[in-house]
């Protein structure tokens, strides 16, 4: 991998709460936009349209990956078939044996 000059030194794996300078300067364009690096785009993920938030920690911006949303409504009814078959109803049923009430 070709190391871009602008890094410290080669560009460290970072892992969860490890905050470290990787860039020595990057400039802010005049739109509010600067561009991620392409080895921190390929490690974590980010590609085009992909959703990030914004937090200030301790006086720092630090930039996240927004973690991807559930779509629970396309298992609604898989397991129907399996719980009919055990005798119950409906998962409430289910959960309330289960629970012992």
């Amino acid at each position: 991998m070709r190391h871009d000059r602008r890094f410290q030194r080669p560009y460290p794996r970072l892992h969860e709460y490890e905050y470290e300078v990787i860039l020595l300067s990057m400039r802010i364009g005049e739109r509010g936009q600067v561009t991620i690096p392409k080895p921190i785009r390929d490690q974590f993920g980010l590609g085009p349209d992909t959703e990030v938030e914004f937090r200030v920690v301790k006086g720092a911006i630090l930039l996240k990956k927004t973690p991807k949303k559930l779509d629970l409504a396309r298992w609604k009814g898989r397991c129907r078939d399996s719980f009919t078959g055990l005798g119950y109803s409906s998962v409430d049923k289910f959960m309330e044996d289960v629970r012992g009430r």
